[in-house]
């Protein structure tokens, strides 16, 4: 477990940032996570192979849905409903409003998701899928939770291009840095072997979103007074105070905490060695519920995680 400490060496005064308002966004995020501190929340838990990769279904599920909704208005039971296992379809979801080449990003993700799916329920087995709250009002929530205020008009991930990619911040890395902490816990070749290949297109994923943003980075979310960057950096803020375990992201960093301490592009998602970060499932759990409790489901969970670790908080509450 990896947790964040302030390097010794950083000056502000020094810093060039590329654009003033990040700088007010990314030392929000290091006062969030200036009170967090790492105990025994953010230790690794006792599970076996088998509840481990199917915990990451529940992860698999969202993006699923949320890609092929937001790129093609239909969901996971227009292509694949076997893999729901019964599950409830999403509610709230919608075709979004994409630029051309976003529109195929996202289209390739949702099919990307589908394999997840299937590969998993194929050679671990799988569950069913949980209820999922899509809603342009769920995010809206997590929107303003973020920024510490009431978004005036409500924040709509489905409204623009600017506004999806931002949304779609919040998705695929929770289960990127899942998959980072999983993989030295797995003890099976199949298992290993699994997370692995899917580590290797989450990843991906992330890094492409990222990149996305980055070159937005300075631009105005319409109708807000606040930049691509500003926004991120809030987001980031409200994961790490929500999964309790320190520092763990940001598009845009200081060069203290730059590769090699020579850039403040973080495009992709390292620390200060340029390693991924990782996650354990109950940190996980506090963001996707938005409650900072693995205990609570809610946001995009309104019932919580299926599989047996995600029903044995449950099951505590």
């Amino acid at each position: 477990m990896h947790c964040f400490r302030f390097p010794h060496s950083i000056k502000t005064s020094h810093t060039k940032m590329r654009n003033p308002s990040f700088f007010s966004s990314f030392f929000f995020l290091l006062l969030l996570s200036h009170k967090v501190t790492c105990d025994s929340h953010c230790d690794p838990i006792e599970a076996s192979d088998v509840d481990r990769v199917q915990f990451a279904m529940n992860l698999e599920f969202l993006e699923a849905e949320f890609f092929l909704q937001g790129s093609l208005g239909q969901g996971l039971d227009s292509f694949a409903p076997y893999l729901a296992q019964g599950g409830p379809p999403p509610v709230g979801g919608a075709k979004a409003n994409l630029d051309p080449v976003t529109y195929r990003i996202i289209e390739e993700f949702g099919y990307q998701e589908v394999g997840h799916l299937r590969a998993i329920y194929t050679r671990i087995g799988g569950i069913r899928r949980p209820l999922l709250n899509l809603s342009a009002q769920n995010f809206e929530a997590i929107f303003d939770q973020a920024v510490g205020h009431k978004l005036q008009p409500p924040f709509n991930p489905y409204r623009s291009t600017v506004n999806y990619l931002l949304a779609s911040y919040l998705i695929p890395y929770v289960g990127l840095v899942g998959y980072v902490g999983t993989i030295p816990r797995l003890e099976t070749y199949n298992s290993k072997s699994l997370v692995a290949s899917l580590l290797g297109v989450e990843s991906g994923q992330d890094a492409v979103l990222r990149t996305l943003l980055y070159a937005r980075a300075d631009e105005k979310v319409v109708p807000y007074n606040m930049t691509v960057a500003d926004f991120t950096g809030r987001l980031s803020g409200l994961r790490n105070k929500l999964a309790m375990c320190g520092l763990k992201e940001g598009i845009m960093v200081p060069k203290e905490l730059g590769a090699e301490n020579r850039t403040t592009s973080n495009v992709l998602s390292a620390e200060v060695d340029s390693l991924s970060y990782s996650r354990t499932p109950p940190e996980m759990l506090r963001i996707i519920y938005g409650s900072g409790s693995e205990y609570k489901p809610g946001g995009f969970y309104p019932d919580g995680g299926n599989g047996r670790i995600a029903q044995s908080f449950l099951k505590k509450d």
